[in-house]
């Protein structure tokens, strides 16, 4: 199966008016250009602390945390960021990075309901349309071959049961044969017996008197 290769949609500033009035934020971007991911997490939490109304520096933080590896942390960052965000450039941003996060962990459901959001909100972003409609096709293939092997499941045991069971087994011989060999055991017990007869017959006897 083909993987789908989508990339986070990470944007740098918001504004370019609030990056000049903020220089937290832009070495913060700095930082995170040269990969030095944990140092940029430190100049966007003082960008935020000296100015906690500005959501730039918190949603750069938590594209730096997605990069960073931490999905736990990135994804709680961008539900805060859709529970405090007024500006609907910022939500579809966070839907649409939310919706890479979780295809990343083969999450599709999840990612398709991501992304309808962001589209909702910007329906002329081509990039989330393309992601979306790649989702669901992807969606759609993985639904066909569920479909098909449990189709084939279905098919296999069908053929299980309708598979003729062995009859049991016959005896070879026939009655004629059959009765012949009893007969013959039977002789044959009678001349154990009497052979066991004569041996106890022999040793009772009593010992001649020199």
């Amino acid at each position: 199966m083909r993987k789908m290769i989508i990339t986070l949609l990470i944007l740098f500033p918001l504004a370019a008016r609030v990056q000049a009035q903020n220089p937290a934020i832009r070495e913060g971007n700095k930082l995170y250009r040269e990969g030095r991911f944990d140092d940029a997490l430190a100049a966007y939490d003082k960008a935020a602390k000296k100015n906690p109304d500005n959501l730039t520096a918190a949603y750069n933080r938590t594209n730096t945390l997605a990069r960073k590896g931490d999905k736990e942390g990135a994804m709680k960052g961008y539900d805060q960021l859709l529970a405090n965000a007024k500006d609907p450039a910022i939500q579809q941003r966070a839907y649409y990075d939310m919706g890479v996060l979780h295809q990343q962990q083969q999450q599709l459901d999840e990612s398709i309901t991501a992304w309808k959001s962001a589209l909702k909100l910007d329906p002329d972003d081509k990039q989330t349309r393309d992601n979306l409609e790649k989702a669901i096709r992807e969606k759609k293939k993985q639904e066909q071959e569920k479909e098909q092997k449990k189709d084939q499941k279905q098919q296999n045991d069908k053929k299980e049961q309708e598979k003729p069971k062995p009859e049991p087994q016959q005896s070879k011989l026939n009655q004629k044969e059959v009765e012949q060999l009893l007969k013959a055991l039977e002789q044959r017990e009678k001349e154990v017996q009497k052979k066991l007869q004569q041996r106890a017959a022999s040793s009772s006897q009593p010992e001649k008197d020199w």
